[in-house]
Formats: structure tokens, C-alpha cells, sequence
């Protein structure tokens, strides 16, 4: 399983980002992709899931109404639109991949290297 985010930057806030997980090595639609993000100082958190072989989709509370997730399954890549960012949107975000649609981090084993989201106030 590899996964490879891209698509981070600099950005200020209130303008949007859009975040990109390819993947490789496994059977995509059999697996959920999760996006997290870790800010300095704090612990790793779920922001929200997709489960591939359905299409269906959980975000949690801190992101609901302001990030997407979508997959397009011929690029085998999946999608966080991040819309409204905020200073405390700040962190490296990652995607990571389980065989069961849940969310948090503990159900998730392969992860990708992270890409660094920077808000300015």
C-alpha cells in the first residue's frame, strides 16, 4: 500500500486548498481513505473518511461544512477540499488507508509521508 499526499502550501485565511492522496498497491475499492492532520504540540486527529467501495462519507464535527472528500476512482486518488481555512487549520495533513470504514486513527495502518498546510491570519 502506498499512499502520496500532495498540495499543501501557504495560504491566508479564508481562501481554500485542495488536498490530494494518490494511491497504489492495493484494490481501491475495497478500502476507506481517511484524512488526519497534526499540529505542533497536538495529537493526530480524523477530519474525514471516505469508503470506497460505496461512496459514502464521514467528517467530522471540527470540519463539517468546510472540507470535501471525493475520490475519482479512474486516477485512483482521492480529494480533501478544504474551503474557509482557518489559522487553526494549520498542520501537516495525511491520508491512510483501512480495510473497514470507521473513523479514527488507531483503524488505520498505512499512512503517507504528510503534506504541511500553513493559514495566515
Amino acid at each position: 500500500v502506498q499512499l502520496v499526499e500532495s498540495g499543501g502550501g501557504l495560504v491566508q485565511a479564508g481562501e481554500s486548498l485542495t488536498l490530494s492522496c494518490a494511491t497504489s498497491g492495493f484494490n481501491f475499492d475495497d478500502y476507506t481513505i481517511g484524512w488526519f492532520r497534526q499540529a505542533p504540540g497536538k495529537e493526530r486527529e480524523g477530519l474525514s473518511y471516505i469508503g470506497l467501495s460505496d461512496g459514502d462519507t464521514y467528517y467530522e464535527d471540527s470540519v463539517k461544512g468546510r472540507f470535501t472528500i471525493t475520490g475519482d476512482y479512474a486516477k485512483r486518488t482521492v480529494y480533501l477540499q478544504m474551503n474557509n481555512l482557518k489559522p487553526e487549520d494549520t498542520a501537516v495533513y495525511y491520508c491512510a488507508a483501512s480495510s473497514v470504514f470507521i473513523p479514527g486513527v488507531d483503524a488505520y495502518d498505512d499512512w503517507g509521508q504528510g503534506t504541511q498546510v500553513t493559514v495566515s491570519s
